[in-house]
């Protein structure tokens, strides 16, 4: 009861209007934007590990990321593949754009039907969506690879994903797979 009323808080600070994940069993990851941490909370919501100076994209944070615009987009995810060999070291591809970021933007036009209809047919079968609609896509938490270690400590510099240290990401690895939870405020 305690982590439906955690997500059901979650949804209500993000602005999201339906709850659509299952809400049980599994650990989840809460990425703070403000703070630059990323948690790993378990199923019962006890912090099993805390990441710091994380960097997300240079262009800040924001409820609707839309192609080229550099932001982290704000919402409640999933994993929905995971990539070992990644340029970035590991990179675990979230389900980006989630349904209340496609629906708000088929209200607001930014999205055709065509293009809202295979968003949200993915999501409903556990699926990446498009990643070509005008709400981009290739979001994900992902390392560094070979890049500099000290850029990382000294600006957010994604295009739009959440970056840890390599080590960080490999240490990440013990909670992440497909389906696993993530909340990105």
């Amino acid at each position: 009861m305690r982590f439906c009323l955690n997500a059901l808080l979650a949804a209500v600070i993000l602005g999201i209007s339906t709850i659509s994940w299952a809400t049980g069993g599994a650990d989840w990851v809460l990425v703070d934007t403000q703070a630059l941490t990323l948690t790993v909370f378990s199923a019962e919501n006890h912090v099993l590990a805390r990441f710091h100076n994380i960097a997300i994209g240079s262009g800040g944070a924001a409820e609707t990321h839309r192609q080229g615009d550099e932001t982290t987009p704000r919402g409640i995810f999933h994993v929905t593949w995971v990539d070992r060999h990644s340029r970035f070291n590991t990179f675990y591809g979230l389900d980006y754009p989630s349904a209340p970021i496609a629906r708000h933007a088929y209200d607001v036009g930014t999205l055709s039907q065509a293009q809202f209809g295979a968003i949200m047919q993915a999501l409903r079968h556990h699926r990446t969506p498009p990643q070509d609609t005008p709400l981009g896509g290739q979001i994900g938490i992902h390392g560094l690879g070979s890049g500099d270690p000290d850029v990382q400590q000294a600006v957010n510099w994604t295009n739009g994903c959440v970056a840890l240290t390599n080590r960080d990401i490999r240490r990440l690895a013990q909670w992440m797979h497909v389906g696993t939870r993530v909340i990105i405020r």
